[in-house]
């Protein structure tokens, strides 16, 4: 071997020895988490539990997917594909069930006793918006326009799909136009003029809506009194995880022509993570958010209405192990069915 060549092999081998010890000695664990497209509050809520933890948790790492929809995202965690995932009290009950979306999925009752619970949060509320200038006042007015009631195949579309057929009789597809875009295309359409009416289930004050506002005036729809005792309209707010709603006057600024506070509906959703997460990973995880959260919420205002005092509401799938274990600890007494008795 020539001298040249030996120098060469000592100096690598040096280099390699260098930047080995510049590796830390813990391993890096690596997690999956899916939830809806940028411009939801769920993508807020959960990209933001990512983050927290990554900060709290040197050798934790959550990789953070923000394409496709909840319904196919809770079928990958129950298939052990993803490790976290967007829980919706009103989905889960269609996956025990295998109704609604799940009617053509033989598996998704078996792959929804493989997911568990880390904890809830309110989605928000469903801000139905148009511009000032659009002549939309209510809900009828929606008839002959283009409307976003959320992305294909989404919990939160039929879940709009079919409040507004309730509450008016007018018909998705027949009587308006649905727009099929993601959440964040449909909002930069919204903003572009070509769509006049932009639905969004989200936590107020929204950053999306607030930027859209901050050029134009715009005006929420709502539920009149009368619309909100029909029947069908008490269904959809009775069903699991449904809940009553507002937007406040004011809450988007000088620029949100409403007079009056609008009734609205919303929705419970959550962290879930699939039952094969390791139980002291998720303990670690939820310990790790819940106090990283308590300082995020000075400068984050809408991460205020995220609070461990609600974290088991409307839960219709047992607690995973790890996150059991945390809430034991700081003295949250669990009910017996969200018990996961492993």
């Amino acid at each position: 071997m020539s001298f040249l060549r030996k120098t060469a092999i000592g100096a690598a081998m040096g280099a390699a020895m260098v930047l080995g010890a510049a590796i830390p000695a813990a391993a890096q664990q690596y997690l999956r988490l899916a939830t809806l497209g940028p411009g939801s509050s769920p993508y807020m809520v959960m990209s933001t539990f990512a983050q927290i933890v990554g900060q709290q948790l040197d050798d934790v790492e959550i990789q953070v997917n923000a394409t496709g929809a909840a319904t196919q995202h809770a079928l990958e965690a129950g298939a052990g594909q993803l490790d976290f995932f967007m829980w919706s009290a009103s989905v889960h009950a269609n996956m025990i069930q295998g109704t609604a979306m799940y009617a053509n999925v033989p598996q998704a009752p078996e792959l929804s006793e493989n997911l568990r619970a880390v904890f809830a949060f309110p989605l928000g509320v469903y801000h139905i918006t148009t511009y000032a200038d659009s002549g939309i006042t209510q809900l009828e007015d929606l008839a002959g326009k283009t409307v976003f009631l959320g992305p294909p195949g989404g919990g939160a579309t039929a879940i709009m799909r079919n409040v507004v057929q309730a509450a008016t009789g007018l018909e998705a597809g027949t009587d308006f136009e649905q727009v099929q875009l993601g959440w964040d295309a449909a909002a930069q359409a919204f903003q572009d003029g070509r769509i006049d009416v932009y639905v969004n289930s989200t936590l107020v004050p929204s950053p999306v809506i607030q930027q859209i506002a901050l050029t134009r005036e715009i005006r929420f729809l709502g539920l009149t009194p009368e619309q909100m005792e029909l029947p069908d309209v008490q269904r959809i707010l009775n069903r699991p995880g449904g809940l009553l709603g507002e937007i406040p006057v004011g809450a988007y600024g000088e620029n949100q022509v409403n007079t009056e506070a609008v009734q609205t509906l919303g929705s419970t959703v959550g962290v879930g993570a699939g039952a094969h997460v390791d139980a002291d990973t998720v303990y670690r995880i939820t310990r790790a958010f819940w106090e990283g959260a308590e300082a995020a919420r000075a400068s984050t205002p809408w991460l205020r209405q995220v609070t461990i005092e609600a974290a088991l509401t409307d839960l219709n799938l047992p607690l995973h192990p790890g996150a059991a274990r945390y809430y034991r600890e700081i003295g949250i007494e669990i009910p017996a069915e969200l018990d996961p008795g492993e």
